[in-house]
């Protein structure tokens, strides 16, 4: 399936297909505390990390799940960095992880509840104070596009983000889907002659079950919006910045989006 190809490289031995649901009675706090975080805290220079709750595949009984390699590999740079993180979903709570397509180190990762408690516990669209955050990262998955793309309260976060706060919009892989509808104020479509990269349709695999429920094509969709997409390799990694856009074209390259983003922050003037 399409999810094993993004995460082969980085994942070593797959074990199982069993989907791990989390619990939703975790209370731990969202992001990790410590004085560099803090630090950027008080600048209101937070990370906002857009997951999807969509357990399967459209209105299929195959499984789906978020991207947890996307998440860890990103909240390591961002939190090295001094960037607190927070997590929003649309409907808030638990998020589907499947530890079939973890190696060793990423299982060993669930334990991490400087992260975990912010996938356990995502919080709304409408609990989210948009002008707290510097960045918007979109996460991949089997499950990033549904729910997400069409969510008009995490458009309007993402929105603020980018025009009132000035911060950056970040996706990878199958998260970029969650951006193709995503508006400026003036009506034209964020992606609308910028360079954009994500898993395009012609890296799926059409014999396999997923396929025909797949919501949209990633490239045409992107494409039909004015937005100038390049995918050059399945399984290399590969990211465009294009101003204050940057995109990731699969899950190796989710280290490489993350530091950009930093990049692109470091170099913004303090708030």
């Amino acid at each position: 399936m399409m999810w094993k190809k993004c995460c082969l490289w980085l994942c070593g031995l797959l074990v199982g297909s069993h989907l791990f649901t989390l619990s939703e009675a975790a209370t731990a706090a969202n992001t990790a505390a410590n004085p560099a975080a803090n630090a950027a805290a008080n600048k209101q220079q937070r990370i906002l990390f857009v997951v999807s709750n969509q357990r399967f595949y459209g209105h299929s009984t195959l499984p789906a799940s978020i991207s947890f390699g996307e998440v860890v590999h990103a909240w390591d740079i961002f939190s090295s960095a001094g960037y607190p993180v927070d997590f929003v979903s649309p409907a808030g709570g638990a998020v589907p992880i499947d530890p079939g397509m973890l190696g060793p180190k990423l299982t060993a990762r669930l334990q991490d509840q400087r992260i975990m408690a912010g996938l356990q516990q995502t919080k709304t669209p409408a609990q989210i104070d948009a002008s707290q955050y510097s960045a918007v990262y979109y996460v991949g998955g089997s499950n990033a596009m549904y729910q997400v793309p069409e969510d008009k309260a995490l458009q309007n976060i993402a929105r603020h983000i980018y025009e009132k706060n000035r911060g950056v919009i970040a996706a990878v892989c199958h998260g970029t889907a969650g951006i193709v509808w995503l508006t400026l104020s003036d009506g034209a479509n964020l992606l609308a002659g910028k360079r954009v990269t994500g898993y395009p349709e012609e890296y799926e695999e059409p014999s396999e079950a997923y396929f025909q429920h797949l919501p949209f094509p990633m490239r045409k969709t992107i494409e039909a919006q004015g937005g100038l997409f390049k995918a050059p390799h399945p399984e290399q990694p590969y990211i465009e910045v294009d101003g204050r856009l940057v995109t990731g074209q699969n899950y190796p390259s989710a280290p490489l989006v993350a530091r950009a983003v930093v990049d692109l922050l470091q170099q913004m003037p303090a708030k």
